[in-house]
């Protein structure tokens, strides 16, 4: 599997990962980005499994969102922000790089453990960042997790000054 997969990111950080983790368990159904052939953004819906240290990208058969992973295995993955005026859990995204899975009895132990019907393809996260935006009081709480950098937070107040950074505990 991946290096900076999920395992290592709930590793690195516990706490956050779990909040991650709960936003994305509000809803079954997120955003995910691709990039077409042409450079272009595509975005489409996806539904998204965390499990066995890893965060899984499931597709139909020749879907076009598998095809550009096959060719470009960049994405970035946003939850679905919900009902209503406010996200609860905040606002969250990732991005990575996504690893096709293409050995057979990987793909028919899955397909049996999530009852997925096959044909599929099947993608794991190799994770850049992950992203948690939030509010706290009267200010914006930018959360990021990198594997180079560790987790760094951002806030920022309703004016003109810049955005300070928390000290790392």
């Amino acid at each position: 599997m991946t290096t900076n997969n999920w395992a290592a990111f709930e590793q690195a950080e516990p706490e956050f990962a779990a909040g991650v983790r709960a936003r994305f368990a509000q809803f079954p159904h997120h955003v995910l980005g691709t990039l077409r052939k042409d450079g272009s953004p595509r975005l489409t819906g996806l539904n998204v499994d965390i499990r066995g240290g890893e965060l899984w990208l499931g597709m139909m058969p020749g879907s076009m969102k598998a095809l550009d992973l096959r060719r470009d295995p960049r994405f970035a993955l946003h939850t679905n922000p919900g009902e209503g005026e406010t996200m609860s859990g905040g606002d969250v995204r990732v991005s990575g790089r996504a690893v096709e899975v293409v050995d057979p009895p990987e793909l028919h132990r899955y397909a049996e453990e999530t009852e997925s019907p096959h044909p599929f393809h099947l993608f794991h996260a190799d994770l850049a960042e992950v992203v948690r935006t939030g509010v706290e009081g009267d200010e914006l709480v930018v959360r990021t997790w990198t594997p180079a950098r560790g987790l760094r937070t951002l806030r920022r107040g309703n004016d003109d000054e810049p955005a300070r950074e928390e000290p790392v505990s």
